[in-house]
């Protein structure tokens, strides 16, 4: 059997019907680049049975999401009230974040993911990092095409001898972005794994974790087979997802 990865929902109004959803590049990548089993969970906040989610899952992906974790988390109000908000995944995922690094359940976070990870943990966020003097405008152009707005933006350098770096096996790689917040203050314990050339943290790990923790800026789940670097992260986290279920189930 395949390790099964947890995928924490969005909610969405679709007509005038509440949804939980989950954009298919995520599942996809779940699938092809890691070899695991996909599991959508409801972002149900506290009404969520989350030990029962934590004993079943061998691993979560965090997905990136147009809506912002609400500043609170971090002692701020909001900035912008026109960006969207979704506070039940920010009661389901933040919980979520706490109990998985603690337990060392493999974790991937991308884009929202990435903040949640960060806040979650004690860190705060840049609320419109267009704004913060130094730094480049990271967000998307939203009147190109899907294929130019998920295309390749800036380099990163991943710092070296760090995890990310054995992973994609090369000192700079190309990404895109398609962000407007990002990391101000980074959490205590977190590593940071690669920068963009204005110092914005692109990538983390959480130091102390007994299981594999990535969170990136950018979306790697984009067309992931075409991406050797994202093949080979997916590729990592997936093999932590193996690696955790054979010890759950005593193959250690």
């Amino acid at each position: 059997m395949r390790p099964i990865v947890i995928v924490p929902a969005c909610t969405r109004d679709f007509g005038e019907h509440p949804y939980h959803a989950a954009q298919h590049k995520y599942v996809d990548a779940i699938v092809l680049g890691a070899d695991c089993a996909p599991m959508i969970l409801p972002s149900l906040g506290k009404s969520l049975d989350l030990e029962t989610m934590l004993q079943l899952c061998d691993g979560i992906m965090l997905t990136g999401s147009a809506s912002n974790v609400h500043p609170s988390y971090y002692s701020e109000e909001v900035l912008d009230p026109s960006l969207p908000q979704d506070p039940a995944r920010d009661e389901t995922t933040l919980p979520l974040i706490r109990a998985a690094v603690g337990r060392g359940i493999p974790i991937i976070a991308i884009c929202r993911g990435f903040q949640e990870m960060n806040v979650a943990l004690g860190g705060s966020l840049h609320q419109a990092v267009q704004l913060v003097e130094g730094k480049f405008d990271h967000r998307e152009n939203p009147e190109l095409g899907m294929d130019e707005q998920y295309g390749d933006a800036h380099k990163i350098t991943l710092v070296q001898g760090g995890m990310l770096h054995g992973i994609v096996g090369a000192d700079e790689i190309p990404v895109n972005s398609l962000h407007g917040q990002g990391v101000n203050e980074l959490a205590p314990g977190l590593v940071v794994e690669a920068t963009a050339e204005d110092g914005l943290v692109e990538a983390f790990s959480v130091g102390a974790a007994p299981g594999f923790t990535l969170a990136v800026q950018w979306h790697p789940e984009w067309r992931i087979t075409h991406n050797p670097y994202s093949m080979k992260m997916f590729g990592a986290f997936g093999q932590a997802c193996r690696d955790y279920r054979a010890k759950k189930q005593g193959r250690s």
